[in-house]
Order: C-alpha cells, then structure tokens, then sequence
C-alpha cells in the first residue's frame, strides 16, 4: 500500500514538472514573438510589402509581412530546448525528425523569397513536391495502402494541398493564425494524452502555438503585420506533418483505430483548411476560372460580404475551430470502441459545415472581385 502511495506521488510530481517545464516554454516563446515581432515591426521596410501580381488581399492596405520569421526562429528554437530537455532522446539520429527540420526550413526559405521576390507559382509548387519527397525519403508519409507508390502519391497530393490550403486561407486578419493555433492544439491534446512528451514534436507544436498567440495581438482586425507566405507555407508544412502522423497513421487513445475513425477525426481537425478550399476550387471551376488565381471569392469574404466585420468573421472561424478541437478531445479522450454512428455523426457536421458555407459563397458570387 506505502509503494502504491509513494508510486502515485512520484507520478504527481512528475506530471508537475512537466506541467510547470511546458507552462513556463509555452510564456517563454510567447514572450520572445511579442518582442520579436514588435522589432520587426519596428525596422520593416520592404520585405513582404506589396501588392502586386496574383496576390489579392481583403485589405486594401500593404503591411509587412513578417510573422512567419518568427515563427521559424521559434521552431529552431524548440528544436534545440527539446535537445537539452531530453538529451537521452538524439535527435541527431531521430530521421523524421532532422526530415522535418529540413523540410519545414525548406518551406520557409521558399516563402521568404516569394514574399521579397514574387518567385513564379511554378516553381513555388516544385519546391513544394520537393518538400513532400524529402519528408517521405525520411520517413514521413501516410501508410493506408498495400501499394508503397499509392501511399507515396498520396502524401505528395496531401502536403501540397495543405501548403496551399493554408496559403489560400490567409486572406483575411487572423484566419490562418487561428486555424492553424487549433489544429497544433489538436496534436498537443493527442500527444499530451498519451503522456509521450519525448517527442520533439511536443515541444515545436507548443513553441509554435505560443508563436501564433502573440502574433495574433498584430494580426487580428486591424492587423498591424501579415505572416506571408514565409508563414503560411512554414505552417502548411508542419501541419501536413501533423496530419500525416496525428490523423492519418496514428490510432486513439484506446489503439483501436479504423478507416472510418482516421478519416473523420481528419476532416474534422482540417475542417476548415479543407473546406474554403474545395469551395473556392468548385466556383471558380464552375465559372471557368484557375484555381489558382486569387479573388475575393473565400468563405471568409462572403461572410464579410453578409455584413459581419473582419473581427467577427475571425471570431466565427474561432468558435468553429474550437468546437473542433473539443470534439477531438472528445474522440481521443473517451471514446473506447468506434461505432457506426460516431462516423455519421462526423459526416454529418463535416457535410453541414461544408453545405452552409458552400451556398453562402454560390449565392454571394455576383459580389467576387477578382
């Protein structure tokens, strides 16, 4: 009884430090991007201000474009606290991991130069492919099929998606911050609940989410300061790697993963990425045009052009996002056995969610400006 006692007092003092180690982290990196980006907001001059080509912005505005360097120098940052927290752990020999920090600077190299250069979009969805093919060759992709190229494809489809996904996304003030400061979330809950903080992942999602927290007191309506592509194409890039290995390939807490439960735990944690751009790729289909040209047609801009203000469009994307999460948490927390009607249930929210804001932005289409 005393060693059952004693036992459950040192996993008590250890949930404590740990508690106390990521609290102070979390303060820590959120501090820094304050100061950071308050610095960089300081001294900007040109990198990421413009307007031009086929950027198109709800704002009519230029601002600099600055977030995403302090969320990479956060990244490396979380890299090497991770290292000295867990020296036992060599990251050094940890392949995902050394994939993911090549990748993730490969990405935020790449965005920084659109955002001084304007590169061509081409040659932004090569270092894309480039990105993808790196983290597979480090062992990063979905595992769903039997056939080894099938899974390859499909994690190339998925990683460039998501980057340009959650580049399309940042069109307004916040929303891309918002959307991806849940979807890490998702992952801390995941990772947190199985108590396997070791993962060097832990400590970059977390860094990262303290990094998107103080960048949102500049980027929320009014924002003072955009993330740009050196953000939005650094972010696409570690959420696709928090898909792949949080949604797509790793089970629940109860181990007892199926088809139906990766899928709709994905679509839910994805929602919203995965949505306006469907959406935004069917219209302008529909209205023969490229995909990839930008325009005024977002979710978020029919719900501007319904009236509600930028904050409260930030606002809507928050509340949607968090029920997300909570429905996740949910998931991963206490459900023990997936049943038929957990997969309905998130069909049904996923198909409601997409239906509403779909026929929002077909019957607000006369008001695009492209």
């Amino acid at each position: 009884m005393k060693a059952s006692i004693h036992h459950s007092t040192e996993g008590m003092e250890l949930d404590l430090k740990i508690f106390l180690i990521c609290s102070g982290f979390f303060a820590a990196m959120g501090g820094f991007s304050f100061l950071l980006n308050s610095i960089l907001l300081k001294f900007a001059r040109t990198l990421g201000i413009r307007d031009k080509g086929d950027i198109v912005r709800w704002a009519s505005t230029s601002k600099p474009a600055l977030g995403g360097i302090t969320f990479y120098i956060v990244f490396l940052i979380s890299f090497i606290f991770h290292g000295l927290f867990f020296p036992s752990s060599d990251i050094l020999h940890n392949v995902a991991a050394l994939g993911l920090l090549g990748t993730g600077s490969l990405a935020f190299l790449m965005g920084l130069a659109d955002d001084a250069y304007n590169t061509r979009p081409f040659l932004k969805f090569l270092v894309q492919v480039g990105c993808a093919l790196m983290m597979i060759s480090t062992g990063t992709l979905i595992d769903i099929f039997d056939t080894a190229w099938m899974n390859q494809l499909l994690t190339v489809t998925w990683v460039v998606g998501i980057m340009n996904s959650i580049n399309m996304l940042d069109n307004m003030d916040g929303i891309s911050t918002i959307t991806s400061l849940f979807i890490f979330l998702i992952g801390v809950i995941f990772i947190s609940l199985h108590q396997d903080y070791s993962r060097p992942e832990f400590f970059i999602l977390l860094g990262l989410m303290a990094s998107l927290s103080a960048f949102l007191f500049f980027n929320w309506s009014p924002s003072r300061m955009y993330m740009g592509d050196t953000g939005s194409q650094f972010l696409g890039l570690i959420l696709a790697f928090v898909g792949i290995h949080y949604f797509w390939n790793s089970s629940l807490i109860n181990d007892m993963s199926s088809p139906g439960q990766q899928v709709s735990i994905l679509a839910i944690g994805f929602l919203l990425p995965l949505v306006d751009t469907t959406i935004v790729s069917i219209n302008r289909l529909l209205r023969g045009q490229s995909p990839f040209i930008g325009g005024k047609d977002h979710t978020t801009h029919n719900l501007g052009y319904l009236g509600l203000s930028d904050s409260q469009v930030a606002l809507a994307f928050t509340a949607i996002s968090a029920f997300n999460a909570l429905i996740c948490f949910f998931m991963f927390r206490f459900v023990e056995a997936w049943t038929t009607s957990l997969t309905l249930f998130c069909v049904l929210y996923c198909l409601t969610i997409f239906v509403v804001l779909f026929l929002l932005c077909y019957r607000q289409r006369s008001l695009y400006k492209d």
